[in-house]
C-alpha cells in the first residue's frame, strides 16, 4: 500500500494535532514553516514555548504535537518559493495539504486550493481558521473560540468568574474534523480520482459540540440549564464531585435504576425518600439532595466508598492528577514515546484508539528547517537550485 504523503503549512496546536494524528496512522507528515522572516525566532511560535528539554527551538510545548514528522523552511511570499512548493506537490506525489494560517492569506502565499489544485488536480487541501473564509481576516486561539462559542459561560461556578476549560478542546475538536475529513476526502477520491478542498471553522465546530445545551434555548429552558452548573451535571442527578476522608470522588446516577441500586446499599439507604425516586424528583430536591450525599461520603475512607458504588455498578472516580493518569493500569501500556536526542525516553499521551499495526514510539521532532535540502533533493532540485534557492532567501542558507 502507498503510504501517504502530508504536506503541511502548520504552527500553534490545531493543524500540528491533526497531522499527528496521520504520523500516528504511519503517514508521512512534512511540517512546512516560514523562511526569510525579518524580525523574531524563526518557524512555528510554539518551538519556543516551554522548558529546554533538548535545544532551544523544541521545547516541551513543542515536542507531543510534533513527533514523527519532517520539517522544511520556505519563504511563501517569494514567487520562487510558491514555485517551489508546486514542485515538491508533484514530485513527492502528496495526498494532502494542509495549513492553518488566516484565510485572507491564502492567494498572497499561492496556498489556496485552485491554485495548488492546478499543481495537483487529485490534492486535498485542508484548512483551520477561526470562523471560516467567510472570515478571512479573523484570527483564532482556542480560549478565544472558547470564549466565543460558550464554552467559558458553561464551565465554572454558577455565581463565580466564568472558567476555561483545562484542555484546548477547540483546537482538538478542530484537528479532529481535518482527520475525519480527510479520511473521507481520500475515501472518495479512490472512487472518483478527484481531490476536494476542505475548510474547518474553529467556532462551528466547537458550536457543533453543544448538543446538550444549545438546542435547549428554543424548548424554553431556564437559564441555569444553559449556564455554569460547577461539578454537576444540568439533567442527571445525582452527578457531582462529593468528599471522602482522603480525597474527592466523582459519582454519576444516570438513571432511576442506578439511584435504586445505590440506594439499597445500607451504607447509603439513608438518602432514599419518595420524591427522589424518579430523577425529575431529585432535580427538584438536588441541593439538598448534594448536601446529603456529601455529609455521607465525608464520613468514609475513598477505597470504602468506591467499594459500595462498585457493588451498586454506579460509575465513579477519583480525582486524578495527570501523573496518576499516566500511571492507570487500563493506559500505562499504551502510551506513545519518543526518545530525546541524548536518549531518555519520554512518555506522552496514547493514540486515540488502538490498531494492531500502529507504531507506539515516534521519532523526536525536527529542528527549525532541518530535512529541506534532503527533501528538495528527493524532490529533484539539484545542488545548484538549492544554493541558488538560499541565496534568494528562499530556503535558510
Amino acid at each position: 500500500m502507498k503510504q501517504r504523503t502530508v504536506l503541511s503549512m502548520e504552527q500553534a496546536l490545531s493543524m500540528p494535532y491533526a497531522t499527528l494524528r496521520f504520523v500516528q496512522l504511519g503517514w508521512r507528515v512534512i511540517r512546512i514553516e516560514a523562511a526569510g522572516a525579518e524580525r523574531g525566532l524563526p518557524g512555528d511560535p510554539n518551538r519556543y514555548i516551554g522548558a529546554r528539554v533538548a535545544d532551544d527551538d523544541r521545547r516541551s510545548y513543542f515536542v507531543a504535537p510534533n513527533v514523527g514528522k519532517e520539517a522544511i523552511a520556505l519563504n511563501l511570499r517569494s514567487p520562487d518559493g510558491q514555485a517551489t512548493l508546486r514542485r515538491l506537490l508533484r514530485e513527492l506525489d502528496v495526498d494532502v495539504f494542509c495549513c492553518n494560517t488566516l484565510p485572507g492569506r491564502y492567494t498572497a502565499l499561492g496556498i489556496d486550493y485552485p491554485t495548488l489544485a492546478a499543481a495537483k488536480p487529485d490534492l486535498i487541501w485542508a484548512g483551520i481558521s477561526a470562523l471560516g473564509p467567510e472570515h478571512p481576516e479573523v484570527p483564532g486561539y482556542d480560549p478565544v473560540i472558547q470564549a466565543m462559542a460558550g464554552y467559558v459561560e458553561l464551565t465554572g461556578e454558577a455565581e463565580r468568574t466564568p472558567v476555561l476549560c483545562g484542555v484546548p478542546v477547540i483546537d482538538l475538536k478542530a484537528g479532529d474534523e481535518v482527520y475525519a475529513n480527510v479520511l473521507l476526502a481520500l475515501a472518495e477520491r479512490a472512487e472518483t480520482g478527484h481531490g476536494r478542498e476542505i475548510h474547518v471553522s474553529m467556532l462551528q465546530a466547537a458550536a457543533s459540540w453543544l448538543i446538550t445545551t444549545l438546542p435547549l434555548v428554543d424548548f424554553g429552558c431556564e437559564p441555569w440549564e444553559i449556564s455554569r452548573a460547577g461539578n454537576e451535571h444540568r439533567k442527571f442527578v445525582p452527578t457531582n464531585i462529593y468528599p471522602v476522608r482522603d480525597g474527592f470522588l466523582y459519582l454519576a446516577i444516570g438513571s432511576d435504576v442506578q439511584w435504586r441500586r445505590l440506594t439499597e446499599r445500607p451504607c447509603f439507604a439513608a438518602l432514599a425518600t419518595e420524591e427522589r425516586r424518579t430523577n425529575e424528583g431529585r432535580t427538584r430536591d438536588r441541593r439538598r439532595l448534594h448536601a446529603d450525599i456529601a455529609a455521607l461520603t465525608a464520613t468514609m475512607d475513598g477505597d470504602a466508598a468506591m467499594a459500595e458504588l462498585r457493588a451498586a455498578t454506579i460509575p465513579h472516580a477519583r480525582i486524578n492528577g495527570i501523573t496518576a493518569v499516566r500511571d492507570l493500569p487500563a493506559l500505562a501500556g499504551r502510551l506513545t514515546t519518543t526518545r530525546l536526542p541524548d536518549g531518555r525516553v519520554i512518555r506522552m499521551q496514547p493514540c486515540a484508539m488502538d490498531r494492531p499495526d500502529a507504531p507506539r514510539e515516534f521519532r523526536f521532532p525536527p529542528k527549525y528547517g532541518e530535512q529541506t535540502r534532503p527533501i528538495l533533493a528527493e524532490a529533484g532540485f539539484t545542488a545548484a537550485e538549492c544554493a541558488a534557492l538560499a541565496a534568494a532567501g528562499v530556503i535558510p542558507a
